[in-house]
């Protein structure tokens, strides 16, 4: 209720002053401020947004009016909004949204521009131009006519605008719950009552006289324009609307969480599966979720709910049915409106009540408060819609298109939209918009560069049938027996660029030279298309997972000529174990890693067997004192499992085997395959880090306690990878202590060896979600049961105890309760078996001395997410245990793409 109000004082003058401002019949925004609250508001896929007259319209109505007339208009205003209810029909919504951001900001720019210009000749009190150009070129004649009144009720409409958001204090603060814009216009209409009562005022004829459409006359062609023209605004801004007020929901539900993270785990859940996405968390009902934060008034208010995202295709079809009611009233075109969308969601609106009650509001108004609707004077309402038009122009906008290098584009949309008109003026945007991309195109940067006999050739940009000629030109006057390294920095190679690169390719190696293809990615820039797994998403962290869908990618047989298994591409410390080999495949080129060792280093296409490959360097230095590497396309950590693909069951196929070895028949099973893309993708890029470790010995610096649960993957949630945890894994993440170990040893003897031997500086203990050990404890009663399982689950029967004695106040999980039973009984248990870990004499000596830290952790796995207890706030308020989140942390870039930024002393990374 409260919050249409709110948009109700914000929409009558908006549409009182739109309206003047397109040479409308005032009742006209009226009509179609109140059928854009109730129409769009109860039919639209954005329930928080508020339709009416826009602000964006206001160019293309004035045109249509001057041209047609107002009945005319109005039967365009209903075209326009079939041709919206169709494209919504035909969900193209999201297309519409397809068109560069700096064609749209332009556009509105524009038209933000036209509107200011328009409506300084009402403020000056005189009467607007049919164009921008024209009311630029009448401005001298209108500033050299004016008389003070107007102005001066213009310049405190747009002072009030200014300042009143920026009112101080406990009292600003309680004034600013009037709208700017309905302040602004209220002090302008009783100055003006007082001081110029002469002055032009709003005039709303009778309603009996009111216009309703008409069958349109005029060219076809006008027509069919002025309709698509309007249907095309109208739309973008609606569907940009839509997204901002998305974006601002989103914005309150999350200041709103930070307030009060004691929110419902289930009732989030609930919200999030009903938008179509994963919970944020689970949990259950707490008393602390039922009401938000006190306000600044000390009112607690109910938290607002966590909507759907806006159906865009519904919110179009919507917009179309409204604009098409609005013109068969007699009301202006409706789109959505930022200005009051926005209102809306800051004046804590829940659902898309308030929206349609703000369209009952004027409903009302329209009937009762004519007298006092035409106290209004017109400067007031020119100023407040010239604010408006001045908003439309985004410094934000501005700097976000000059930093993307679209400045031109968002320049000559402006520009067009000022001089021709909106719909030619978005033509010129898209015709900039396509020379800036072909300039970008043909934008490709060759050059040369020779040392130790070597010619290096850098290719930066996307290589296209612009660039072929100098390519050509370049590759051209490389001597014909020179070893050359062609470096392609760029990603797409169009058919041109490929046969250019092929047919030298072939002429060089054919003259004695030797060519050597590289990039800037890491990966084999001469790998066929169809051996680039492209099955799994690109942002899965592990390629080898989940891929059923296509037929098993097995290295090919060396039974015809006993050549190289498959080809890989390792570093070479010099040039001359290069061969000549084949150009990338065109649109599909990927770099191949530089190391640091050599500032000429290249790869080369060698045989991928099991044993070492001699000579090959390490991909990736390695701190002497740890197990971490750096964090290249070449190191463990980028390689948490092989990359190709986990195929479907097929028929039996002939495996590749080690040159000088016959091949034999490999049998359908997963592990074989497995091990056998780990020896053909991985081991190549990891071999020279495992032989260090092999040579120097494992220096561990964390112990690893864990489940061994198999969703739990150790090395892909703590990024390590060899030599970085020591880790043991048992059914339930258990540590029995050093008393109760009847028969079983291996935990302790591991404890021991990391403390004792390897010397360890941490210890962690990881339980994770829906632990299958937990829920058996929790299904029956150990101590009756005499199989290997249930006697070591015995050992989980502490934590079963500590579960009960803690009573309400059981661990939590970053401010909420647990999920459920299982769920507490599994953070309980990581609690109690680090207290089991204390228990071990050499991790007692190790705690006392201050050399060994322990860490309490929990993975959940739906959400992919891990938690760390937090025992010192736990012990300082003497409350239950907390788990807290780990969030992301942005990683720091090194100075080159391959490499560290110094190669002595490799970035640290790793559990």
């Amino acid at each position: 209720m409260s919050a249409s109000i709110t948009v109700f004082l914000l929409a009558i003058p908006m549409s009182l002053g739109l309206a003047v401002a397109m040479g409308a019949p005032l009742e006209a925004g009226l009509i179609s401020a109140a059928v854009g609250g109730i129409v769009a508001g109860l039919l639209g896929g954005t329930p928080l947004q508020v339709s009416g007259p826009s602000a964006g319209l206001t160019v293309v109505t004035a045109e249509t009016i001057q041209i047609y007339g107002w009945r005319t208009t109005c039967a365009i205003t209903i075209g326009a909004g079939l041709l919206q209810l169709a494209l919504g029909s035909l969900r193209a919504a999201r297309s519409a949204l397809a068109v560069s951001p700096a064609i749209v900001h332009g556009t509105l720019a524009g038209i933000g521009v036209a509107i200011a210009l328009a409506q300084l000749h009402i403020v000056l009190g005189g009467v607007p131009q049919s164009s921008a150009i024209s009311n630029v070129l009448h401005l001298p004649e209108q500033l050299a006519r004016v008389s003070p009144a107007a102005p001066l009720i213009g310049a405190l409409t747009v002072t009030v605008l200014v300042l009143w958001p920026l009112l101080p204090g406990r009292t600003g603060r309680f004034l600013r719950r009037v709208p700017a814009a309905l302040a602004s216009v209220g002090l302008a209409t009783a100055a003006a009552a007082w001081a110029a009562p002469s002055i032009a005022r709003v005039d709303l004829p009778s309603w009996r006289s009111h216009a309703l459409p008409e069958l349109p006359h005029g060219p076809v062609l006008g027509l069919a324009t002025a309709v698509f023209t309007m249907m095309l605004v109208a739309s973008l801004e609606s569907l940009l609307a839509a997204v901002a007020v998305d974006k601002l929901a989103a914005d309150r539900s999350r200041a709103h969480s930070t307030d009060s993270p004691a929110r419902s785990g289930e009732a989030r859940g609930d919200e999030a599966r009903e938008n179509g996405d994963r919970p944020a968390a689970s949990g259950t009902p707490t008393a602390e979720a039922a009401t938000a934060p006190a306000g600044p008034d000390g009112v607690k208010r109910p938290a607002p709910p966590l909507l759907k995202r806006s159906d865009l295709d519904r919110e179009l079809r919507a917009q179309g049915v409204a604009n098409a009611v609005s013109g068969l009233l007699g009301g202006l075109a409706v789109s959505g409106g930022a200005v009051r969308s926005s209102a809306n969601v800051r004046a804590g609106a829940t659902g898309r009540a308030s929206t349609v009650l703000h369209g009952v509001w004027i409903l009302v108004a329209s009937a009762l408060f004519v007298s006092v609707l035409e106290r209004i004077p017109l400067a007031a309402l020119g100023a407040l819609v010239m604010m408006v038009g001045l908003k439309m122009v985004s410094l934000a906008h501005i700097r976000n298109v000059h930093k993307h290098r679209e400045f031109l584009v968002y320049g000559a949309t402006i520009a067009g939209v000022l001089v021709v008109g909106v719909l030619k003026g978005v033509v010129i945007g898209i015709a900039v918009a396509v020379a800036v991309a072909l300039h970008r195109l043909g934008q490709t940067r060759i050059s040369v560069s020779e040392q130790n006999g070597q010619h290096l050739v850098l290719v930066r940009g996307q290589l296209t049938f612009l660039a072929v000629p100098r390519l050509s030109r370049v590759l051209g006057r490389l001597p014909q027996d020179a070893d050359v390294v062609l470096e392609l920095d760029g990603s797409f190679m169009d058919h041109a660029a490929y046969e250019t690169i092929q047919d030298w390719s072939n002429a060089h190696t054919a003259h004695g030279g030797q060519v050597v293809f590289a990039g800037r990615s890491g990966g084999r820039i001469a790998e066929p298309a169809a051996a680039a797994h492209s099955c799994c998403r690109p942002w899965t962290p592990w390629r080898n997972h989940h891929c059923h869908d296509h037929p098993v990618h097995a290295p090919p047989s060396n039974a015809d000529n006993g050549a190289d298994v498959t080809a890989a591409e390792v570093p070479q410390h010099t040039a001359s174990a290069r061969g000549a080999v084949r150009p990338p495949s065109p649109a599909h080129t990927a770099g191949t890693v530089r190391t640091a060792q050599t500032a000429t280093a290249a790869p080369t296409r060698i045989a991928t067997s099991p044993g070492p490959a001699p000579g090959s360097p390490a991909p990736a230095s390695a701190s002497p004192h740890t197990g971490s590497t750096t964090p290249t396309a070449a190191s463990p950590q980028a390689l948490t499992a092989p990359h190709g693909d986990r195929p479907a069951h097929t028929a039996p196929t002939e495996q590749a085997a080690p040159v000088g070895r016959p091949s034999r028949p490999a049998r359908d099973h997963r592990l074989v395959r497995g091990l056998s893309s780990f020896q053909r993708d991985t081991a190549p890029l990891v071999r020279g880090e495992l032989a260090r470790l092999a040579r120097e010995g494992q220096r561990p610096s964390q112990l690893f306690i864990t489940c061994a649960d198999s969703r739990l993957v150790t090395s892909m949630i703590t990024a390590s990878g060899p030599g970085d945890l020591f880790t043991v894994r048992n059914i339930g993440n258990l540590v029995p202590p050093p008393d109760a170990e009847a028969g079983d040893h291996s935990v302790g003897a591991a404890i021991e060896y990391a403390v004792d031997v390897l010397g360890v500086e941490s210890i962690t203990v990881c339980g994770h979600s829906d632990c299958g050990a937990m829920n058996a404890l929790l299904g029956a009663a150990p101590e009756a049961a005499d199989t290997s399982l249930w006697r070591w689950l015995r050992h989980g029967i502490p934590s079963l105890a500590r579960v009960t004695s803690a009573g309400d106040d059981p661990v939590r999980l970053y401010g909420r309760l647990p999920a459920d039973a299982v769920e507490q009984l599994c953070l309980t248990n990581v609690v109690q078996q680090l207290d089991h870990l204390r228990a071990h004499p050499s991790v007692a000596r190790r705690i006392a001395d201050g050399t060994l830290q322990l860490h309490g952790m929990y993975f959940h796995v739906a959400e992919a997410q891990s938690y760390l207890l937090d025992e010192d706030t736990s012990t300082e308020s003497g409350t239950a245990e907390v788990f807290d989140p780990i969030t992301p942390a942005h990683p720091i870039a090194p100075a080159h793409p391959a490499e560290p930024a110094d190669p002595a002393e490799p970035a640290r990374t790793g559990g």
